[in-house]
């Protein structure tokens, strides 16, 4: 039986007056109300591994903050394979000029990023689909600024499922750990391919190395990709 965690709201609100300065008394409480019902949910649904109040604090929201300089003013942004919310919601509670779009291919976490949004007032869009589908979907291809992405495929998979939906001139956010720069180099043909050209932004957190690679989209997605549901991971580029 899955252990049941309680929320220590108290705890939480001190770690992000430390490590989250910036957050002002609005935001402290969006974030505290998402800490809250992604543990609450999490007890009886596969959410996130990390739930105590250092490793959300951390791990999750401040770590889904670190590019948060590199997203233009007012840009719309499409989080692909969000999950629980992560890196979008956070993003957004800090930066309340974005339109977000969160996209998971799980109706169940889809219902759970609806209570969120309704919750703190986002005005987020939620999509529930396969990366590979929505990226093909007229209504979302080339339709944004940014696409997000902490998934934990390789970088060159993860290319192929977020830059379809980016707009000429825009850039796919890819958080990675370390091997980033591993992972660039292999996927210099995929990023050709792609017509993306991507660079490194390196972090030092306390919660340990963190590398998020921007990747800028220089000419339109060929037509043939992203290839079908489950390609990708078979055969990355």
């Amino acid at each position: 039986m899955k252990q049941q965690v309680v929320p220590d709201s108290g705890r939480v609100r001190e770690l992000i007056a430390r490590h989250i300065p910036q957050a002002d008394k609005t935001q402290t409480e969006q974030l505290i109300t998402y800490y809250e019902m992604l543990i609450e949910r999490n007890n009886v649904m596969n959410l996130t591994a990390v739930t105590d109040p250092e490793g959300v604090v951390l791990r999750h929201f401040a770590d889904s903050l670190l590019p948060m300089d590199a997203i233009a003013e007012g840009a719309s942004v499409i989080d692909v394979g969000t999950g629980a919310g992560l890196p979008g919601v956070p993003l957004r509670i800090m930066r309340p000029d974005i339109e977000l779009t969160l996209l998971d291919s799980l109706n169940k976490r889809i219902a759970f990023l609806d209570e969120v949004n309704a919750a703190l007032s986002l005005g987020a869009t939620t999509v529930h689909a396969r990366a590979e589908d929505g990226g093909r979907d007229g209504a979302f291809r080339e339709r944004f600024d940014h696409a997000l992405s902490r998934a934990v495929a390789e970088l060159r998979i993860v290319a192929e499922w977020t830059l379809p939906f980016v707009k000429v001139g825009g850039s796919s956010i890819m958080y990675k750990g370390p091997g980033a720069s591993e992972e660039l180099e292999n996927a210099g043909s995929a990023l050709k391919l792609l017509n993306a050209k991507a660079k490194i932004l390196k972090y030092e957190p306390e919660w340990g190395e963190r590398n998020i690679v921007i990747a800028k989209k220089t000419a339109p997605t060929p037509a043939k990709y992203p290839r079908k549901a489950g390609t990708a991971g078979k055969n990355p580029l």
